[in-house]
């Protein structure tokens, strides 16, 4: 454990025993982990909508295709497969660092925007 890690804890466990955490008002309650806390407020409800939709950001998109071919590339049988599952690998993990500097995926211009518009105004008329 790194010592930053170990004096937060530490520091968490002390607050515990003095009771700072005692009269929170979300005591005791599960974390509603549905309200996406790591989405910006402002476009929340946008991606509520999108994800009950079907759609799925590209970006996360791409993380589950980097999980496979990494799976894929630890069980290869062979090493031709091998290869091919690590050139797509590679590819992949360089698409999602470049998009990382492009505009966010609900920002108008972006790919992931354009397609949620179009599909939501086919889906009005």
């Amino acid at each position: 454990m790194l010592a930053f890690d170990l004096i937060a804890e530490r520091r968490i466990r002390e607050a515990m025993e003095r009771g700072e955490f005692d009269d929170l008002p979300c005591a005791g309650k599960p974390l509603d982990l549905s309200e996406e806390p790591l989405v910006p407020e402002d476009v929340r409800m946008a991606y509520r909508i999108l994800r009950n939709a079907g759609f799925v950001p590209p970006e996360v998109e791409q993380r589950r295709e980097i999980g496979d071919l990494e799976r894929l590339v630890a069980q290869a049988a062979d090493e031709p497969s091998r290869n091919l599952a690590m050139r797509r690998l590679q590819a992949l993990l360089t698409a999602l660092s470049e998009n990382r500097r492009e505009a966010a995926p609900l920002c108008p211009g972006s790919s992931y925007f354009e397609k949620a518009v179009s599909r939501f105004a086919r889906g009005r008329g």
